[in-house]
């Protein structure tokens, strides 16, 4: 039993160190050069089409490891979605790549646990979210907290792998919590295709009100959720 036990734990430690390893040497040899690509949509769309029928396949794959490599911004990626294939399409494939992402992130925390968290969530994210790591009933406020524009959504993925909540729920709740957000980010990438300017200009600074309101009060919203299910544990 014993042997088994260490057999289990060395595995766990070699996952832990060849996932670490792997996520540094992308960040640090990809994640500009991806983020810089994403960031002009018709160099992104020059790039995805080159890989003909594959591209979209490359797509999903740059939305997963946007969800695992927390430095690349998920919204140029989302717009870059849309420009390509469309506001449909654009919300389909990148809602695909997410949930992939979602799920590798989830159960690599579920599996090596606690060390995960640590190598890519910064200690003071932990402590903010560390209400939620116990609770059994905290799928409200994750949903809550997943819904706030300008909350490191994927650094609360791997949080998320640390509390109770049943893997199926979670995924529920991110894909509901997230679908508004990627559905305005493909609208967008879809119009500046077409070089509708104004709806780009007038949608975008909603999302901008929304994001800088997320960022002025999520201290505020997430002391007051804290708050509410301590009161009701």
């Amino acid at each position: 039993m014993k042997t088994k036990k260490q057999n289990t734990k060395y595995i766990n430690l070699f996952l832990f160190v060849l996932f670490v390893a792997a996520i540094v040497v992308v960040s640090i040899k990809f994640a500009p050069s991806i983020t810089a690509l994403l960031s002009s949509p018709e160099k992104a769309r020059e790039f995805l089409l080159s890989f003909g029928f594959k591209s979209v396949f490359v797509f999903i794959l740059l939305q997963v490891l946007q969800v695992v490599i927390v430095v690349i911004p998920g919204e140029v990626v989302q717009i870059s979605g849309g420009y390509v294939y469309g506001a449909f399409l654009g919300t389909v494939f990148s809602v695909v790549g997410i949930l992939l992402g979602t799920f590798l992130a989830f159960f690599l925390v579920r599996i090596i646990g606690y060390p995960v968290v640590k190598a890519f969530v910064p200690q003071k994210q932990l402590e903010k979210f560390n209400f939620i790591m116990n609770n059994k009933k905290s799928e409200i406020t994750m949903f809550v907290l997943f819904l706030i524009p300008g909350l490191p959504k994927d650094a609360l993925t791997y949080i998320a792998g640390l509390t109770p909540v049943k893997p199926l729920r979670f995924f529920v709740i991110v894909m509901i919590a997230r679908f508004p957000g990627i559905l305005v980010s493909s609208i967008i990438g879809t119009k500046l295709q077409s070089e509708n300017y104004l709806t780009v200009i007038i949608i975008s600074v909603c999302a901008v009100v929304l994001f800088v309101a997320g960022l002025l009060f999520k201290d505020k919203i997430i002391d007051a959720v804290a708050k509410y299910k301590k009161s009701n544990l």
